[in-house]
């Protein structure tokens, strides 16, 4: 995209000459103190990466979601069949921006296993800076859509600092959401560095937004600055949980998973083989004997499970659709030919976190909340809609991982690793339709991105020393598909779960961690852990333990595993205790009382007190008027929540919501007088222990208006992306609240003056 003509447009109006001239051929942009220019014919790069899809789930390498945009892409471009993340999602993500390996960013963990470690920050440290950074600074525009997932929590409020947001590592322009999942209904947004509310428009949804506003911006850089090229990073929430899509992309599934996952595997496997995206000596790997046979379960939970998996699909399938927008709007902007578009099918295996069974309220469930069949059948119709935070079952994610053993955060074996990757370029790629199988790892597209466009990899940015690059660039295989691969060794790490690889060899040592057991982490000693070894140069789907064969072998590459983690703030290893301290800063740390006002948005939940397993009340001072109605203070949203509101007659109202265990609804039998008002709800918690039920009453003017009694209560989260706001209720919904609500159901007509969380 290149520089418009605008300060002559504005001369020309000024001096009276006729607009038309605004058509004329504008002089090259020149270098000067004012204006950064990109090198000569440096080309626009766009990066999709989409989010827990597995290698054979989209139609492009085999799988059964029909994916016709990554078709397309594949057909003009490459296809990379030996591509790796880092088998989680925030690793992953670092990785793709930065160059390097996740822990030398810092980021070799997710926000809440993050600790002390420097390998283990949560945050990139300012010597491993993003390409957004780098390209801005050499005449680039850019701009993110989605999903970040790259702050630490203390660091995610309106009070900052805003330096390890978007917008701080590069990117002019942000719209999304910061942490690691979100409604796609009702979702947790933010313009920038602002909290901000979704479009109030009839059947919304969060990745058609992201497409519409990422489109915009392309057509805008079009407009204003047409020689300048641009970079978009564009990472939807799909396929993470909760898995939500319009109805009718997921009827379009219906019944075509009622064969289950075992037999869907091998129909996977054979077109696969078919495509030519995986050799045809592969051998389909062994489901593990933890994971249930399909034919093992109840026909209740098949069809539950059968139904869940429709929704991944659809949900799949829509997005890429809009994937698909972006590439139109560069066609007819003519700005394809000249656009690295790299398509990153997934930031790991497809996820298991929904369990053996899958869910319908998986944030409940992975906290250890009962889910019973007949609760997730109960809601079967509702799956995939704004009522539910459904998940599949670890088993379909096991299928959607074809060939390989395990899924997402099983960082030791390729189902949590190998993901599908196409890169179109036609400028610049020549073999149409090829397959390309050279290792490749998510730390290569910054030095592939870095050799296409013409810039070297920094010395120095903003004054910091740059730590070198991990990666390799990929251009070398664009046009010979028998290059010898040049990312000869590569290492992984998530959860203890680890393994390396080098020269076309992999040892891999499986730690204690289920990946559909969320929070058993376990304290297995790492020397008590197994290390296999395989041959991929003959095993491409890593089906063959060789270990007993090649013992010096496997001593060798268990040699070279501690050599790469002592070099990339591996070390130590250490076991994931959510119970200790973990040296990173906290905004709740301490804090047993805490008073908020008006204008207090976008906190994040893991920043208020911690009113888990215990007693706990809030209080609210509010000013009423005849017109007063609306929400007074919220956390969390349409899984798992509470919010203090007015309704529509000034009736207040305690909305609490435990997944889909139980919602509870306190509500005062007489309006609000006209004035001040001061309004309670105490929970008196059963006593000592995790998630137990209590009381709740609420009181209004120091007289208690109602009461109930929850079954239980949520031993660590509501939610894991909703945030507490004052005067509004950002995000999905908590409460019932009136039919004719404005998104979020602000308050009005009178004034909050103060709103406390108390833990007794």
């Amino acid at each position: 995209m290149r520089i418009s003509r605008l300060l002559m447009a504005t001369s020309l109006v000024l001096t009276g000459a006729p607009l038309v001239a605004q058509q004329t051929a504008a002089a090259p942009a020149q270098s000067s103190p004012y204006v950064t220019k990109a090198p000569d014919g440096a080309p626009n790069i766009v990066i999709v990466l989409l989010d827990d899809v597995g290698f054979g789930s989209t139609s492009t390498f085999g799988g059964p979601v029909a994916t016709p945009a990554l078709d397309t892409l594949a057909e003009q471009g490459l296809r990379y069949n030996r591509f790796h993340t880092t088998a989680i999602c925030s690793p992953t993500r670092a990785s793709l921006l930065t160059g390097r390996n996740p822990h030398a960013t810092g980021v070799g963990a997710v926000a809440n296993t993050s600790d002390g470690r420097p390998g283990y920050s949560g945050y990139h440290s300012a010597d491993t800076a993003t390409i957004a950074r780098i390209l801005r600074d050499r005449g680039y525009n850019t701009a993110m859509f989605g999903k970040w997932h790259q702050t630490g929590d203390w660091e995610i409020s309106q009070s900052g600092p805003f330096d390890r947001w978007p917008t701080g590592e590069g990117f002019e322009r942000f719209y999304g959401f910061l942490g690691g999942e979100t409604d796609q209904f009702e979702p947790t947004l933010y313009e920038g560095t602002r909290p901000t509310m979704r479009p109030a428009v009839e059947n919304y949804h969060l990745t058609e937004d992201l497409a519409d506003k990422a489109v915009e911006w392309l057509r805008a850089q079009q407009s204003t600055r047409p020689d300048k090229p641009v970079l978009l990073y564009f990472a939807p929430g799909a396929a993470h949980a909760p898995l939500q899509a319009p109805r009718d992309w997921i009827d379009r599934y219906k019944g075509k998973f009622d064969q289950g996952w075992d037999k869907l595997r091998e129909e996977i496997f054979a077109r696969q083989k078919k495509l030519g995206v995986i050799p045809s000596n592969a051998t389909l790997s062994a489901r593990d004997p933890q994971q249930p046979a399909w034919d093992a379960l109840t026909p209740d939970q098949k069809r539950v499970a059968a139904r869940l998996m429709e929704v991944y699909a659809g949900f799949l399938a829509h997005t890429d659709a809009q994937v698909g927008r972006l590439a139109e709007a560069l066609r007819a902007q003519g700005e394809f030919d000249n656009t690295l578009f790299i398509y990153v099918v997934g930031d790991n295996g497809a996820s298991g976190e929904g369990g053996l069974l899958g869910s319908a309220s998986y944030m409940g469930a992975i906290q250890g909340m009962p889910e019973t069949d007949a609760m997730r059948l109960a809601q079967i119709d509702k799956l995939g809609g704004p009522e539910t935070y459904a998940h599949i079952p670890a088993g379909w994610a096991w299928a959607m991982d074809a060939p390989f053993p395990w899924m997402k955060t099983v960082a030791s074996h390729l189902g949590g690793t190998r993901n599908g990757m196409v890169v179109t370029w036609p400028a610049r790629i020549t073999d149409k339709g090829g397959v390309r199988s050279q290792f490749g790892h998510v730390n290569d597209i910054v030095p592939t991105i870095l050799e296409a466009t013409g810039i070297p990899a920094p010395a120095e940015v903003g004054g910091v020393a740059q730590k070198p690059m991990n990666g390799t660039s990929l251009i070398y295989s664009f046009n010979d598909a028998k290059a010898p691969e040049r990312h000869t060794t590569q290492y992984f790490e998530v959860f203890g779960h680890r393994s390396i690889y080098h020269n076309g060899w992999m040892a891999s040592a499986f730690h204690s961690r289920l990946p559909w057991a969320v929070m058993g982490f376990g304290n297995k000693s790492f020397e008590d852990d197994k290390w296999e070894l395989y041959d991929l140069r003959n095993d491409y789907s890593q089906a063959n333990d060789v270990a007993a064969k090649f013992p010096d072998k496997l001593a060798e590459m268990k040699a070279l595993f501690m050599q790469e983690a002592a070099a990339n703030q591996v070390l130590p290893l250490q076991n994931v205790d959510l119970t200790r301290p973990n040296g990173l800063p906290s905004l709740s740390a301490g804090r047993t009382s805490v008073t908020y006002h008006m204008g207090a948005v976008g906190i994040p939940e893991a920043a208020l007190p911690r009113v888990y397993n215990r007693s706990w009340s809030l209080s609210a001072t509010v000013d009423v008027t005849d017109a007063s109605s609306g929400v007074i203070a919220a956390v969390g949203g349409s899984s798992a929540g509470w919010s203090l509101y007015l309704d529509a007659e000034r009736r207040p109202v305690f909305s609490y919501r435990l997944f889909n265990i139980q919602q509870l609804a306190l509500r005062g039998d007489a309006p609000l007088a006209p004035g001040q008002h001061d309004l309670r709800m105490d929970f008196d918690y059963d006593g000592s222990g995790y998630a137990k039920g209590g009381q709740l009453s609420l009181s209004a003017d120091g007289t208690k208006v109602a009461g109930g009694r929850l079954v239980a209560s949520p031993p660590a989260f509501f939610t894991i992306d909703e945030t507490f706001d004052v005067g509004i209720d950002r995000g999905s919904p908590v409460g019932d609240y009136p039919a004719t609500a404005a998104l979020g159901y602000p308050f009005g007509g009178g004034q909050i003056d103060k709103v406390t969380i108390d833990l007794k």
